[in-house]
Order: C-alpha cells, then sequence, then structure tokens
C-alpha cells in the first residue's frame, strides 16, 4: 500500500527546489538524501532527494530530476509516495487503513464509510460518505479527534462517531445554533 510522504506546494527558487506539505512524522528520515520518492501521478517520478532542509516551519526538497523552476512548477500537487504496511503504532494510523472502514454512531447504528483522511489546517478530518435514513449519500467531514472519533478498529473494520449535534446530514435539524438578535 502506498503512503504519502509529502505534496509538493509550489517552487521555491530558481534552481528546482520545492516546498513541501509533509505528510510524515519523519521527514528526516524519508527526505534523506538520496531517497528514492515514487509519485501519483507515476509518470512525473521516481525522484531522487540531493537536498533536503527545514525553512520557516517548511520543508524544501531539490530532487536529481528537477533543475529548473519550470520543472519545479509543474510538480505542483504532486505526491511523494513509498511503500508501507500497517502503521506499528498503537494509536497511529495510515489513511489506506482507515479508507472503507464502516463509520458507527455509541449505539451502534451505521453511518457510513470512511473514504479517506483529508489534512487540514488545524488536524485531520475523516471524509466520510453518509448514508441517510432516505438512502441517499453525502459527503460528510468529520474532525480526526479523539472526542469526536474515539474508536478505531482497523481489525473490526470500524469506527465509532460520538458527533456533537447536527455535525452529520442526518441530524442537521439538532444544531445548536447561537444567534445574537439585532
Amino acid at each position: 500500500m502506498q503512503l504519502t510522504v509529502a505534496r509538493v506546494s509550489k517552487a521555491h527558487g530558481l534552481k528546482g527546489e520545492v516546498a513541501l506539505d509533509v505528510r510524515t512524522d519523519d521527514p528526516q528520515a524519508r527526505l534523506a538524501i538520496g531517497e528514492r520518492l515514487e509519485t501519483v501521478p507515476a509518470d512525473v517520478g521516481p525522484l531522487t532527494v540531493t537536498h533536503a532542509r527545514e525553512h520557516q516551519g517548511r520543508w524544501l526538497v531539490t530532487f536529481a530530476e528537477i533543475s529548473d523552476r519550470t520543472a519545479a512548477e509543474n510538480l505542483r500537487g504532486t505526491e511523494l509516495v513509498i511503500e508501507a504496511d500497517a502503521s506499528s503504532d498503537e494509536d497511529a494510523w495510515y489513511a489506506h487503513e482507515l479508507a472503507g472502514l464502516r463509520v458507527e454512531l455509541e449505539d451502534g447504528t451505521v453511518v457510513g464509510t470512511v473514504i479517506s483522511l483529508e489534512y487540514m489546517p488545524a488536524h485531520e478530518s475523516l471524509l466520510i460518505e453518509e448514508t441517510l435514513p432516505d438512502g441517499s449519500a453525502v459527503r460528510t467531514l468529520v474532525p480526526f479527534v479523539l472526542a469526536i472519533v474515539p474508536v478505531v478498529d482497523v481489525e473490526g473494520g470500524r469506527v465509532v462517531l460520538t458527533p456533537p449535534g447536527g455535525l452529520l446530514a442526518r441530524d442537521a435539524d439538532a444544531a445548536i445554533v447561537d444567534r445574537e438578535d439585532d
């Protein structure tokens, strides 16, 4: 299974360096000089790291195969991936481990299926396909935080949600909205 290490966000400078949105907890190892990374789309790579540095909280990388700004700009949106097995950490999961899991409420009510793990500015979110009582389906973003997703059972094929009222489309009428009268 492929694990996304980073996504190219933009070119940096004139000599082919790119800025990355890092998705790994070990960028020093994954972006070490000489590391060869597969890409999505596949026809762009593989790419070999020749230089990597952290600058103002962002990783900047140069690849042997990219020599100028134009080539670097063409990498925008490219995912850098490696082959990976299941995560060995007890409370950490790769996106590919979560995709396809059944989504349930605490009482066992099936809500839908996990489509993907989305990387948001504040925290990750689960993108789920929520099946509504009338049989229709909608996509819903659920913050992937312990208070809302207390159980991730990859072996059991499920995640359990404890959503606040109105988070899911199925209970939009339960949303608590505080409106000030003008």
